[in-house]
């Protein structure tokens, strides 16, 4: 039976299409266009909640990008992008993959909702969450200088879970990675392979993975101002 897979355009969806594409499975893209920054309203129509991803498998219809992720892993996976039990990387692997929504991804998304209230940079709340966000992405360069992938020497599915809030999520949160060359130099590998290319090609194609630079490129630059510019910022 086929899998299909409903993308919601630069969304966190995109972790799902590129993992489809790194295990080579047969799988249907079904893709929505934000309307203008927010999901239409057949996407938020396919979950109580409205939520990015979404995939269906037979009469299984399943959200949340971390549980549509190790759904496939299990049932189309053979073993592939994972660390199991008894492997050396098998704790790392755990960590990382859960470390993208459990940490990486909160932390972004405080900054995106601090920057729609109009508190100033002096704001104290303002700046615990500038502290946390160069905390987190500390510590990821730091993991970084010290091996290729986050699990270790071989990529997994916990890089396909972390990237997405490097790249995409930028689209929303306008933060600088000149002070991470560890993460500059992993983004490289990231665009390097041909799966992340092609998969990027079919879901987001308006984002230019060659221009994956410290500051966010032009593109995306055009992403976030249509965001504010819906906000009336």
């Amino acid at each position: 039976m086929t899998l299909i897979v409903h993308h919601l355009g630069v969304s966190q969806s995109d972790r799902v299409v590129w993992l489809c594409e790194e295990l080579g499975i047969d799988y249907e893209l079904k893709k929505y266009d934000r309307s203008p920054i927010w999901a239409p309203p057949e996407y938020k129509a396919l979950h109580p909640i409205g939520s990015a991803p979404v995939i269906e498998d037979g009469s299984i219809k399943l959200a949340e990008s971390g549980a549509c992720i190790e759904y496939i892993l299990q049932t189309r996976g053979n073993g592939k992008l994972v660390a199991t039990p008894g492997q050396k990387d098998f704790a790392e692997y755990l960590y990382w993959f859960h470390f993208a929504n459990g940490t990486l991804q909160p932390a972004l998304l405080l900054t995106l909702s601090l920057s729609r209230t109009g508190l100033g940079e002096d704001n104290e709340i303002v700046k615990r969450s500038e502290a946390r966000r160069k905390q987190v992405l500390g510590f990821m360069d730091q993991r970084l200088s010290e091996v290729p992938w986050l699990a270790g020497e071989e990529f997994t599915a916990a890089d396909i879970m972390n990237v997405t809030s490097l790249t995409t999520m930028r689209c929303f949160i306008k933060y600088d990675l000149t002070d991470y060359p560890n993460i500059l130099a992993y983004l490289k590998r990231v665009a390097a392979r041909d799966r992340y290319r092609y998969a990027m090609q079919k879901g987001d194609p308006d984002l230019n993975i060659d221009e994956l630079t410290a500051a966010p490129p032009p593109p995306l630059q055009k992403a976030v101002a249509a965001v504010f510019q819906a906000h009336g910022r």
